[in-house]
């Protein structure tokens, strides 16, 4: 099966307002073309470098989400262009991108990351410091950055209980926000979670935003 094909069947089984973000890092603009080509314009890549090159040479209609771990003195290579950065972890993180947002006279859409692995993966929020982080006074000042929603990737395994439990925590930690801090907020609506591994089980628990790589470009390469 070709991307194109690929693409097609994935996106037959997506409800309505599934937003699909092709996970497009390490491959060559070909294969992007092919997805573009076959109607696709959300991509996402996770490092800076390739995702500010990719920008250069791709029709100028793409919308680029930055998916990776971003650290803050990067973000000014990507603030005047960027559709969605998906891991903001740090207040550190968000300060920078305020201030690359002012200096590009734009707002800048995010996700912020929950920690809902069971592995040690380094980056992501816990519950307690994301309600910590949203309900303080700085955070308020970030009038530059629109925050769309929450992003977590569950544990690598093949255990789909505990996958649907770590989406629920998401879930549960998304209305936890929404219905407080975020109240009226129409931007925040996005429960990024799902990739080519547990996209239906994350579909089956309500998320809106899926990251999908091999299922859509065939195996990754490294």
């Amino acid at each position: 099966m070709g991307i194109a094909s690929n693409l097609n069947a994935i996106k037959q089984i997506l409800p309505e307002g599934i937003t699909l973000v092709a996970v497009s890092k390490t491959k060559p603009d070909e294969m992007i073309m092919e997805a573009y080509e076959a109607g696709q314009r959300d991509f996402g890549e996770n490092k800076v470098q390739d995702l500010v090159s990719k920008k250069e040479r791709l029709p100028a209609d793409i919308r680029w989400h930055m998916i990776g771990h971003l650290q803050s003195n990067k973000v000014k290579y990507l603030a005047s262009f960027v559709h969605m950065i998906h891991a903001v972890d740090s207040m550190k993180l968000l300060r920078v991108i305020q201030k690359e947002a002012e200096k590009n006279n734009r707002n800048i859409s995010c996700l912020l990351q929950l920690r809902i692995a069971r592995e040690d993966t380094k980056y992501g929020l816990t519950r307690e410091e994301i309600i910590q982080l949203t309900s303080g006074k700085e955070f308020r000042t970030l009038n530059r950055v629109v925050f769309c929603g929450l992003m977590g990737m569950a544990t690598y395994t093949d255990n789909e209980d505990q996958i649907r439990e770590e989406f629920r925590m998401l879930t549960d930690v998304f209305y936890k926000l929404k219905n407080g801090v975020f109240r009226k907020d129409d931007s925040f609506k996005e429960r990024s979670f799902g990739m080519s591994g547990d996209y239906r089980i994350a579909l089956s628990e309500g998320s809106t935003m899926l990251r999908i790589g091999s299922s859509i470009f065939g195996p990754r390469n490294h």
